[in-house]
């Protein structure tokens, strides 16, 4: 799969307001687009790199990072991010409420989130004080490196 075509679903999906897209190939190419909200932001996941395309893919996605770092330092919100690949859990487990909320206080050792990295349970902390004002990613979503989890405002 080329970056044109990954292009072309995430224009497909904008248009008929697809939220989640999942799409295997035979190889065993794996890409997860999802957008939340009505904001352009996509998770994208590849379980096989063999081509150039996911490199500059990858690039792109980077640009607006080092913009939302940018205006961090202008504000007093700071974001959470992934520290690994693997699966987002929002609850410790699926009979309990989630660790935080929108609107939760949390301090530098609060536990906000748990990410599921080869069947290891990886514990996420805030690392700074202050309110949960945003929730980026929905539980049993997949991660990636850098992804944003929560906005803090400091």
């Amino acid at each position: 799969m080329d970056l044109e075509t990954i292009e072309k679903l995430i224009e497909k999906m904008e248009k008929h307001k697809i939220t989640r897209l999942c799409l295997k190939e035979e190889s065993g190419f794996l890409v997860e687009l999802e957008r939340k909200n009505e904001t352009s932001e996509i998770l994208y996941q590849e379980k096989k790199i063999g081509r150039e395309s996911a490199r500059e893919f990858q690039q792109e996605r980077e640009k607006p990072k080092e913009e939302c770092r940018e205006e961090e330092k202008q504000t007093n919100h700071f974001d959470i991010t992934s520290p690994m690949v693997g699966t987002f859990y929002a609850l410790p487990s699926p009979d309990d409420p989630p660790f935080v909320k929108k609107g939760n206080r949390v301090n530098e050792d609060t536990i906000v989130c748990i990410i599921e990295a080869m069947k290891v349970m990886n514990e996420v902390k805030a690392g700074k004080k202050g309110k949960i004002t945003e929730v980026y990613v929905e539980n049993g979503c997949s991660v990636e490196f850098g992804t944003k989890l929560f906005c803090i405002e400091v």
